[in-house]
């Protein structure tokens, strides 16, 4: 039965939102990253990204991350400038030991911006922290 089914609440996992210079084109690129402030491993990390708005919606994207080692991070994907303006959902889930986890992360429209940056756990960079 789905009610007999507990997923335990996420903590100290998190999406960010990073500004980073890319070396070779010579461009400010913002990358979504995932953060394990945890001291265990998450295990099978899957990870749902799309953008969406009243009007307009991107394809899912989908992504795999077989272990992400305790107080580590690793990079999610590119956003594009025209997708800062639509509502960024980032649905993760994993595992620690046998114990699954589940969470969505939502950025809403245009709260990506060099104005919302603040420093990030883990990461010594500045960036944006979903609610």
């Amino acid at each position: 039965m789905k009610k007999d089914i507990k997923i335990p609440e996420v903590k100290d996992v998190h999406v960010a939102i990073v500004q980073e210079k890319h070396l070779e084109y010579k461009t400010q690129d913002w990358n979504a990253y995932i953060i394990n402030n945890t001291d265990k491993d998450l295990e099978t990390v899957l990870i749902v990204s799309q953008g969406t708005s009243e009007d307009k919606m991107t394809p899912p994207m989908r992504h795999t991350i077989s272990k992400l080692p305790a107080r580590s991070y690793a990079k999610i994907e590119y956003l594009q400038e025209k997708v800062l303006a639509l509502n960024n959902s980032f649905k993760v889930t994993y595992f620690q030991g046998n114990q699954m986890f589940d969470k969505t992360f939502v950025f809403r429209k245009n709260t990506i911006n060099a104005k919302a940056l603040q420093n990030l756990p883990l990461m010594q960079l500045k960036g944006v922290l979903a609610n």
